[in-house]
């Protein structure tokens, strides 16, 4: 599976160069899909015509469109999730939060609706693994 060839990958980068190369948010976009029980073909599809600077949302998917962030710790001491990248805009439906551990399994997922994600952190500036604990979750 290209997944796990590509965390295979990654994880050796890192434990030759120090810092594992940024796979984080393409991995999380095609875990999230999984998590919604999207099937791989369709995500393909999606995935076929996008960019890496599609506006407002990651993919969709049966007229959905998802945004999706993820964290990732490094392993090293120290190091924990404490800042979850917050949305910039609102052109999408749903927010999907995925936590990984240092080797890329998922930990944790939390789903939000825009209107509820919006309600809950327009004003807020710092965004918090425990702030995104308050959606819905997936696992």
């Amino acid at each position: 599976m290209l997944r796990t060839e590509l965390i295979r990958v990654a994880l050796a980068w890192q434990a030759r160069y120090g810092v594992a190369p940024a796979i984080t948010s393409t991995l999380s976009e095609y875990d999230a899909a999984v998590l919604i029980g999207m099937p791989e073909a369709d995500y393909c599809a999606d995935c076929a015509t996008a960019t890496a600077v599609r506006r407002g949302h990651d993919f969709s998917w049966r007229g959905i469109r998802y945004q999706v962030k993820a964290n990732r710790p490094s392993g090293r001491r120290g190091s924990f999730v404490t800042l979850v990248a917050k949305a910039t805009n609102y052109d999408w439906d749903e927010l999907i939060w995925v936590l990984y551990d240092t080797q890329y399994n998922v930990v944790e997922a939390w789903q939000w609706s825009c209107s509820d994600y919006r309600d809950r952190f327009d004003a807020v500036t710092r965004v918090s693994p425990v702030h995104m604990r308050e959606g819905r979750p997936l696992l």
